[in-house]
């Protein structure tokens, strides 16, 4: 597509392919949108945001390294382009899309409500919402950073089975591990994939209880029997769970994972 003057600067941020070709087909139609780029994570939007200067941001709210929120944190609520956001089933994030007037999608996206959603972005851009944007934004932060921090030593997961959705209070988790984009949660014995960050999930956890001891793990420090060096040349750390697993201990989170049992300990 050519790009006018005029034109509706686009940059599609989804960790899924699929989902950023879904919103590429919706765009197709609209001869005044032009998608300037792509981004698989939070990190590549702060990134392409910085390099491409769009005026228009399709966010995905869950995604790896950096989620949605991350990135407004990151980039700062001041510079953000109009932005659309999307989500899979996050309740919260609807309802406060909702109680800042922000526009959002649930996937899967429906085309009636992308078009209605497009056309108040377009209303927008015309009447120069910059200011007014910028205080949505940072209500937004502050309203999911209020929370995070209320849901600190209380936080519940809501993990997907094969019979529906259970709920794991903090207090099940016994550790946590990043696999690919998702993260698998052992608890009550079974391990459990979720579609959320390592980074994410720490940030809801409690810091007192919750330890990340490695950049792929996250360990519920009343699951821990023993911090152990191994006697072999590789000096490699790793934590004993209850049930006998063993965690590895990365070499610059050694001292905080010990002083933070130590601390319960005494």
């Amino acid at each position: 597509m050519v790009e006018r003057a005029s034109s509706i600067r686009a940059l599609i941020a989804d960790d899924e392919p699929l989902a950023r070709r879904g919103i590429r087909q919706l765009l197709s139609p609209h001869d005044d949108v032009v998608v300037v780029g792509e981004a698989r994570n939070g990190a590549e939007t702060v990134r392409a945001l910085r390099a491409l200067r769009p005026n228009l941001l399709f966010l995905d709210v869950q995604m790896p390294t950096l989620d949605g929120f991350g990135v407004l944190r990151e980039h700062g609520a001041e510079h953000m382009p109009a932005v659309i956001f999307v989500t899979a089933y996050d309740d919260f994030a609807v309802r406060a899309f909702e109680a800042n007037a922000l526009d959002y999608l649930v996937k899967p996206v429906e085309e009636a409500r992308f078009a209605q959603a497009l056309d108040r972005t377009r209303e927008r851009l015309r009447s120069v919402e910059a200011v007014a944007l910028s205080k949505k934004l940072a209500a937004l932060l502050a309203m999911e950073a209020q929370r995070r921090q209320q849901s600190g030593a209380s936080a519940r997961l809501l993990v997907p089975t094969s019979t529906g959705e259970l709920m794991l209070d903090a207090d099940e988790i016994d550790w946590i591990e990043a696999d690919d984009y998702y993260a698998a949660i052992h608890a009550r014995g079974r391990r459990h994939l979720i579609r959320e960050s390592l980074a994410s999930l720490e940030q809801r956890l409690e810091s007192s209880r919750f330890v990340r001891v490695h950049r792929s793990a996250i360990v519920n420090v009343d699951r821990v029997r023993e911090l152990r060096s191994t006697s072999d040349t590789s000096g490699e750390t790793v934590l004993v769970l209850r049930d006998g697993t063993r965690v590895p201990v990365s070499r610059r989170r050694r001292e905080h994972v010990a002083a933070l049992l130590r601390r319960i300990g005494s």
